[in-house]
């Protein structure tokens, strides 16, 4: 028989699973370090997943899936951890993907992200600082472990716009906000317009996800406001250029002159499986804008912006392809995620290969690829 909701959230606890997966003919998934694993539970029913759903969904919620197909929303399960959901039809099922979300806070050297270089950043007076990657890669819990830092360490007025708000902060040295899209504000856009009438110091933007937001974030950290943002890209300089290309051409001059000034820094990660024990590790590349990148932005030069990382490690900048190999060399994780995920494949299993660090059989290697894992997860 399937599992009640509630054990299958204390499992997704317990086994510090990211997510939950609930469809139709299948048993429950779990993502456990990055792959998928069945819980050990009969397929699911259509009557199952309704149940599941109206267990953890208010009425409103409930009816906003039967208007438009699906709703996204946040609970906290006891005091073990929160959850953001997702529901919505499959195939006219319902079906739902549950993210856990820790109460915890990690720090800077937990994430991997380098103290001195972090705090050289959250306490610049203005500026935009920008956290992309894929979706599940990590942004809201580096995003979230960069407003603690401040509102442990720094006196500000911290405004977050979520959809839905996913990490619950108090208030410690600094006052924190939060609105939820669709409770507090309408939208991004909306919400930044707003705040600025209300004293801020900082903004959390949960995703600059249209022109209208983006305009809004760069134009508040013109302004005097660190502005904190994600996208879904993954590189600095892609990113400067999504950023420019979502506008119209005879605006995008403008805004590139506008990021060349305003942004402060980019910060793109992944997480990939770590082979040395159970668990998954953030890979980063982090771009720090200084005079020469913000040249680079403005005139149009953002493929060499690459190289003034290579450069700029006193600035405690690193290229993902770096990275990457610093994890290899490390054991943390595989040859194969490596050429994956490098931008410049090729280029870095020389490097490898020059240092000694594979030989040619092993750059030679098939790359393999696991598929869905059917574990048994204890009951």
């Amino acid at each position: 028989m399937p599992k009640r909701i509630e054990e299958l959230l204390e499992l997704v606890v317990k086994e510090n699973a990211s997510d939950l997966h609930i469809a139709v003919g299948l048993p429950p998934m779990l993502r456990l370090h990055g792959g998928l694993v069945k819980a050990d539970t009969d397929p699911l029913t259509p009557e199952d997943t309704v149940n599941y759903m109206k267990a953890i969904t208010s009425r409103e919620h409930q009816e906003e899936v039967q208007k438009v197909g699906g709703t996204d929303f946040g609970f906290a399960f006891k005091d073990l951890a929160r959850f953001r959901v997702s529901v919505y039809k499959d195939r006219g099922d319902i079906a739902m993907a549950l993210r856990l979300i820790p109460y915890t806070f990690l720090t800077f050297e937990q994430i991997g992200l380098e103290q001195r270089t972090m705090e050289y950043l959250l306490t610049r007076p203005r500026g935009l600082i920008l956290v992309t990657g894929p979706t599940g890669s990590g942004k809201t819990t580096t995003l979230a472990s960069m407003v603690n830092w401040m509102n442990e360490n720094l006196e500000k007025h911290i405004i977050t716009i979520e959809d839905p708000i996913e990490y619950y902060h108090t208030h410690k040295r600094s006052i924190i906000n939060q609105r939820e899209l669709g409770v507090d504000v309408p939208t991004f856009a909306e919400a930044l317009r707003r705040g600025l009438r209300q004293d801020p110091d900082v903004f959390l933007v949960g995703e600059l996800r249209d022109l209208e937001t983006i305009e809004a974030a760069v134009t508040a950290a013109e302004t005097g406001h660190i502005v904190f943002g994600t996208l879904h890209t993954t590189g600095a300089s892609r990113t400067v250029d999504r950023m420019v290309n979502i506008f119209p051409v005879a605006q995008q001059e403008q805004i590139r002159v506008m990021l060349s000034v305003s942004i402060l820094a980019v910060i793109s990660q992944l997480l990939l499986p770590r082979v040395d024990k159970k668990g998954r590790v953030a890979v980063f590349e982090v771009m720090v804008a200084t005079p020469s990148i913000q040249n680079l932005i403005r005139e149009r030069k953002t493929y060499r912006i690459v190289s003034e990382i290579q450069t700029g490690a006193k600035w405690g900048m690193v290229t993902l392809d770096a990275c990457l190999m610093a994890l290899f060399k490390a054991g943390k994780i595989s040859f194969d995620d490596v050429m994956i995920y490098a931008y410049d494949p090729e280029s870095t299993k020389g490097q490898l290969i020059a240092e000694g660090i594979i030989d040619e059989e092993m750059a030679a290697k098939v790359i393999k690829q696991d598929g869905i894992q059917d574990v048994k997860v204890e009951k």
